[in-house]
């Protein structure tokens, strides 16, 4: 029996059961097709090596404190360096998490007068940005750069007096696809504006050398690019790439970044490993890239569903519940598939998520397909 003071929360929980959207923890079990971990970089020996080496030469593994008191490690400044070389822009800031640096640049950077002109399918974490800033802030047509171009020139009509910040992700985590980034440059330099490029889900898996899908882009003074460490780099925390004195900026100015305990200097130390591997090492991505071609014309040719060409592909299923049954079957299996339910995709689009990675070979991958369409047959509409 729950308490009165508890009443209302178990209430929400009650009707988030109802609508299949309860949302719940489960282990890791069965063959990897639901992580972010496209290269198999989380449990790669070099990567184990590089932190095991920093630890004998005396990294800390925890901060102690923020970067602006004692917390402020060698190994931030230098995995800082060394990645704004790798990436080609002028500074680099390392954050604990995606979360907190996309959290931190889009409650901080645009100003008063500033219009933020965000994707319709944007992150999360953006919109938790978006709340703390003073900027006004209009959605846009999902991959519609008119769409991006529209909303500011309306803006303008009306008398918006400052830049426009158009905030994208390079490949979209939920959908795969990808973001016309070129189109989105030429709007941003047209208005006199800046152009925020997620490369969450590109980081390491696409462009030269593993630099993401905006890697002509960067560099420039009106782009900032955030490369996140937790997906194919397999560490953790975030990398945003900007002009020095925005990174400067943001050191004086972002809550999030003052008044956070730094991150591990070890896992400092993995990420930087994680950088020369995927240079060092571009079989990884073309391994990933004949698994993703191989699984999109299977996915075409045996179920008629369209492939992202991408290592994120949704499968469409529409019912939450339906959904949530189709996965947990899979599971039962041994094939770790998760249900994706809104809020964190729009209403009538829960899905399957199949996230490709080199944790599954392609034996492994046709197995999973051919689980999954027995498995959709008898959990039918």
């Amino acid at each position: 029996m729950v308490s009165s003071v508890l009443s209302s929360y178990a209430a929400t929980l009650g009707r988030l059961q109802r609508k299949a959207r309860l949302r719940t923890l489960s282990p890791r079990q069965g063959l990897d097709f639901t992580s972010n971990d496209f290269l198999a970089l989380a449990n790669a020996p070099r990567l184990k090596d590089a932190v095991q080496s920093a630890m004998k030469r005396g990294v800390p593994v925890g901060a102690a404190g923020s970067r602006l008191l004692r917390g402020n490690h060698p190994e931030h400044e230098t995995l800082e360096e060394e990645a704004a070389e790798f990436f080609g822009s002028e500074r680099v800031l390392y954050f604990g998490s995606g979360y907190a640096a996309n959290s931190a640049l889009f409650s901080t950077l645009p100003q008063r007068n500033d219009l933020i002109v965000h994707d319709a399918l944007i992150h999360a974490s953006v919109h938790e940005g978006i709340t703390g800033s003073k900027a006004v802030a209009v959605g846009a047509g999902h991959n519609d750069a008119g769409s991006f171009d529209d909303a500011i020139q309306r803006w303008r009509r009306k008398g918006g007096r400052g830049r426009p910040w158009l905030a994208v992700e390079s490949l979209y985590s939920m959908d795969g696809d990808r973001a016309p980034l070129t189109a989105l440059a030429d709007i941003a330099d047209r208005h006199d504006g800046f152009l925020v490029i997620d490369e969450a889900h590109a980081t390491g898996v696409l462009g030269n050398d593993g630099k993401g899908l905006a890697a002509d882009l960067e560099g420039r003074e009106n782009v900032i690019a955030l490369h996140t460490c937790g997906k194919a780099l397999g560490v953790s925390g975030a990398l945003l790439a900007a002009p020095g004195v925005l990174a400067d900026y943001l050191v004086n100015r972002a809550r999030a970044f003052i008044y956070s305990t730094a991150p591990s200097p070890l896992m400092a130390a993995g990420v930087r490993e994680a950088l020369r591997i995927v240079k060092d090492e571009p079989e990884r991505r073309a391994a990933l890239q004949r698994l993703v071609a191989l699984l999109g014309a299977r996915l075409e040719s045996q179920f008629g569903i369209a492939p992202s060409r991408s290592q994120i592909q949704p499968i469409l299923i529409g019912d939450n519940a339906r959904a949530v049954r189709i996965a947990q079957a899979l599971q039962a299996d041994g094939f770790d598939i998760r249900a994706i339910r809104p809020p964190t995709v729009p209403e009538g689009t829960a899905r399957l998520r199949l996230s490709v990675t080199l944790n599954a070979d392609w034996s492994e991958i046709m197995a999973m397909l051919d689980c999954l369409a027995v498995t959709m047959t008898e959990h039918g509409r």
